[in-house]
């Protein structure tokens, strides 16, 4: 299990994330981790990964401190995917998810990695065809699908995916994050993913977290974070929560809050 312990994270002398605990998140489940802009949830998942510092508190991954791994090893359980990759690596699709795989092997003496495996990620993903196209001449869609390629084929414990849905059409969304969630249940990851969109966080994760200013503003069932009361305090809009003729919990949204008298 995923258990956040009084986590405190600084850019220099200015506190973003403020003795944020959270958990336990348990294996199996994906979380998503929502928030307005400048809330502090990238800077949450860089601290989890070991890309920023921690000035206080700590990550536990079944029963093992994260923050108190060197980087190299912390890599070995945890991968993080950023909102885009580096735009001028000349790679072909299929050589970059190579490295990755290579990247995530504990013993240094074993190179080889068996082709197939690639290719079977890209096929789940649906960009097979793309193997031996470069990185840099792909769409912005199409490289944060190779990234989600990179980040499984490197079978982690715990996977962190800043938007990873930001780029992609509403096709390719429905389709990753069904991807997702075969693989946090085949695997027993535990997935956090940051979401703009509340509505599939409301029908397509299993839990969520809700940062406002670098705290924790609620973790529960999406439908128990999500309200309009939770709308109003943190996103400051007035909005409703209803059931569709489907049964699924839809957020309409009927403008900002009215400022305070």
């Amino acid at each position: 299990m995923l258990q956040i312990q009084d986590l405190s994270v600084a850019y220099g002398r200015r506190p973003i994330i403020h003795q944020l605990s959270a958990g336990p998140l348990m294996p199996g489940r994906v979380v998503s981790l929502l928030g307005p802009n400048g809330s502090g949830k990238s800077t949450l998942l860089k601290a989890m990964a070991g890309l920023l510092k921690a000035s206080h508190g700590q990550v536990m991954l079944d029963g093992q401190d994260l923050t108190r791994l060197t980087f190299e090893r912390r890599a070995q359980h945890v991968v993080y995917l950023p909102q885009s990759l580096p735009a001028a690596v000349h790679l072909r699709v299929f050589e970059s998810v190579m490295v990755a795989a290579r990247a995530s092997d504990l013993d240094p003496q074993a190179q080889a990695v068996d082709p197939q495996r690639i290719l079977e990620v890209l096929g789940r993903l649906g960009i097979e065809h793309l193997a031996m196209h470069y990185l840099d001449q792909l769409s912005g869609g199409q490289k944060q699908l190779v990234g989600l390629a990179q980040a499984l084929i490197r079978k982690p414990r715990l996977l962190l995916l800043d938007e990873p849905l930001s780029a992609l059409d509403l096709n390719y969304q429905c389709h990753v994050m069904d991807l997702l969630t075969q693989e946090t249940r085949d695997h027993g990851l535990t997935t956090l993913i940051v979401l703009h969109d509340l509505n599939i966080a409301l029908q397509r994760s299993d839990e969520a977290l809700l940062i406002r200013a670098g705290e924790l503003a609620g973790h529960g069932r999406p439908d128990e974070v999500i309200t309009a009361e939770s709308l109003a305090q943190v996103y400051e809009v007035s909005a409703r929560v209803e059931t569709c003729s489907r049964g699924l919990a839809h957020i309409l949204i009927d403008g900002l809050c009215a400022p305070a008298s």
